[in-house]
């Protein structure tokens, strides 16, 4: 029977939303998988909008998250707040800044993050019913507050986004590009993707054995 999994974007775009490479081949490998995907998105205004020529934010520019999730998506995407987590046998989210300022405020906030309303719930209501959460790039900065003290995660290797993740009562491991960080009593699979990768074949390889342990798993 194949597997169902809710694939939450933050958007469209590194800089402001759901880093592109990253989704596209969480969902090519969930297809290969012969999962059943739903994609989903909080229904909120991003954070910002940054010109992705310039790396520079635009003044006075707004974008709605679901909106540009749905870019990705090719506008197959779901309201977060609507979905049900019982449905689903497995939640990943995607990095890129939009999981750092869209979906929490760790870029500006670091350790004393807030999490998206709706999308924390989610995640929460999927863990309390033993669903599998894959988490990749910069979104395991989220494993405490979605998940509890004490749950094992990696963004990779850099020493101070590690320890600001430390902070927020999670217990990181360092993790190659093209390996996984699996934390079996929290059912959570996360991987450094674009945190380490130069490339996006050395990107799939991580992604890849994520979604493959998610699968496995659920």
């Amino acid at each position: 029977m194949s597997k169902k999994v809710a694939v939450v974007l933050a958007g469209c775009g590194v800089f402001d939303g759901a880093e592109i490479h990253e989704s596209v081949l969480t969902l090519l490998r969930l297809d290969q998988l012969d999962a059943e995907v739903t994609c989903l998105a909080p229904n909120v205004e991003q954070m910002h909008v940054v010109n992705h020529l310039s790396g520079e934010p635009v003044e006075g520019a707004t974008r709605n998250v679901l909106e540009e999730a749905a870019r990705i998506a090719r506008g197959d995407i779901q309201d977060i707040a609507s979905a049900n987590a019982a449905d689903f046998d497995a939640v990943i989210v995607p990095g890129g800044f939009g999981a750092a300022k869209n979906l929490c405020t760790f870029a500006v906030d670091g350790p004393e993050m807030a999490v998206n309303p709706d999308f924390s719930a989610f995640v929460q209501s999927a863990k309390s019913v033993g669903k599998t959460i894959g988490l990749m790039c910069i979104a395991p900065a989220m494993s405490a507050k979605l998940l509890g003290a004490g749950v094992c995660c990696t963004i990779g290797n850099d020493a101070d986004t590690a320890a600001a993740v430390e902070k927020t009562g999670a217990r990181h491991e360092n993790c190659a590009v093209d390996a996984i960080v699996y934390d079996e009593a929290n059912k959570l699979v996360s991987t450094p993707a674009y945190m380490l990768a130069g490339s996006i074949s050395e990107a799939a390889k991580g992604i890849n054995a994520l979604v493959d342990k998610v699968i496995e798993i659920s």
